[in-house]
């Protein structure tokens, strides 16, 4: 690089938009700014009003993190009303050097870059440390939807997985969660593991206690129900936070067998980072732990929630400057 370009970096999901500048020597960021999707009508406006709020020229080099599958160069929001293509959107800012990739694929990049501080254990594990040079791991976020990635690293090869495994079928694998289920089934005419596992899966679940118990309650937000069960205050509320990391561990472990994840799996995302003593003292252990035969595998993998508040601008971060240097 001839000169301090600005590589503008943002990772996008169903409620929020985060924007900052990469830093130009190693994977890092500053001027981070937390916008509301649905105080602009598309992408390029949000980027625009951000670039404006810190003083900045239009950047040399773009690399977004989106809340959604990348097709053709172009992504469509799975729980917003936004789309981006890369080619247009690298006009209007006349920036030839842009990359569009899925925000869990941008966690996965910040992976390496996690210190020890930014991970908290979930659990026992009996599996030695992973080692730096190769592994393969899984990452699960639950917020707005619920995103996964899987990792693997080999050498200097850094091989992000990225995916749609949160729409894969609920399994239930309890009475309740059967029942839970078939109310759910009123609601949709499909129930995917993020039906439970998400933002809008807390409601769903709380909503679905409810009406198993017979009781009329007020429909409570996410944040709502988490605030209930951490204070006490509401009993329905502790037991949906339950069923909900109960169930978390559940898609983990499904995740882990599928994935080949045997370096362990990683939880991501800012509902379970605000709650980390719900989620430690909660079923997750267990919930991931029971998968029949498998059992002694999943009991070896390390189970850990990541603390930094932005991994997928950490991810983009890396990107950005890659790009810049190609």
């Amino acid at each position: 690089m001839t000169h301090k370009e600005i590589l503008l970096i943002g990772d996008i999901g169903g409620t929020n938009a985060r924007f900052a500048l990469a830093d130009n020597e190693q994977p890092g960021f500053s001027h981070d700014m937390t916008l509301q999707c649905a105080d602009f009508a598309a992408a390029d406006l949000a980027i625009k009003h951000y670039l404006s709020a810190i003083g900045a020229a239009s950047p040399d080099v773009i690399c977004l993190a989106a809340a959604g599958p990348v097709v053709e160069g172009r992504v469509r929001f799975t729980n917003n009303p936004w789309s981006i293509a890369a080619a247009e959107l690298g006009n209007q800012f006349s920036t030839p050097k842009l990359r569009l990739l899925n925000d869990f694929e941008a966690i996965a990049y910040s992976f390496p870059y996690l210190t020890g501080k930014d991970r908290l254990p979930i659990g026992p594990s009996k599996r030695a440390p992973v080692d730096a040079a190769h592994y393969t791991v899984g990452i699960l976020g639950p917020g707005t939807g619920l995103g996964a990635v899987g990792l693997r690293k080999h050498g200097d090869l850094l091989i992000p997985i990225a995916g749609e495994a949160s729409h894969g079928g609920f399994a239930p694998e309890s009475q309740l969660q059967i029942e839970m289920l078939s109310a759910l089934r009123e609601r949709y005419d499909r129930v995917s593991a993020e039906r439970f596992v998400s933002g809008p899966g807390i409601e769903n679940i709380y909503w679905a206690m409810c009406r198993i118990h017979a009781e009329e309650r007020p429909q409570l937000t996410a944040a709502e129900i988490f605030d209930r069960a951490a204070d006490s205050s509401d009993p329905r509320a502790a037991e949906s936070v339950q069923v909900f990391f109960e169930i978390l561990g559940q898609v983990a472990g499904d995740y882990a067998l599928a994935l080949g994840a045997m370096d362990g799996i990683f939880i991501a995302g800012g509902i379970v980072r605000r709650y980390p003593e719900l989620l430690v003292n909660s079923r997750f252990r267990a919930g991931f732990e029971s998968k029949g035969r498998y059992r002694s595998l999943l009991e070896q993998v390390p189970t850990e929630l990541i603390l930094h508040e932005q991994p997928g601008l950490l991810g983009a971060a890396y990107c950005a400057l890659e790009l810049a240097r190609s």
